[in-house]
């Protein structure tokens, strides 16, 4: 059994008693969250297809911690000039774990 959700604008594939980073959630520690925002289901039966969404399946998952990517660079340079810019960026991040299905 597996769901495709929009989580904050960003699509996931997930399936039952698995982990995932998404996008930061305001969600505290050990919260019980509930995505509604499922696009497509799939089980044994059969998929369905949402427009845009698939009315009464829900996605379950538990916030397990908060924490931050690993450090991207950005380095711009222009040659003959001198000119050079380093700047980094620490994603937030939420590890999540989906309960349920359904």
């Amino acid at each position: 059994m597996y769901a495709i959700v929009d989580i904050l604008g960003q699509q996931f594939k997930v399936e039952e008693n698995s982990k995932y980073y998404v996008p930061k959630l305001k969600e505290d520690l050990e919260q019980e969250i509930t995505f509604e925002n499922v696009l497509l289901y799939g089980d044994d039966s059969g998929t369905k297809i949402g427009s845009p969404y698939v009315k009464g399946v829900k996605v379950q998952a538990k916030v397990l911690e908060h924490l931050q990517d690993d450090k991207v660079l950005v380095f711009k340079k222009k040659r003959r000039t001198g000119y050079q810019k380093m700047n980094g960026h620490r994603q937030q991040l939420t590890k999540i774990e989906i309960t349920a299905i359904g």
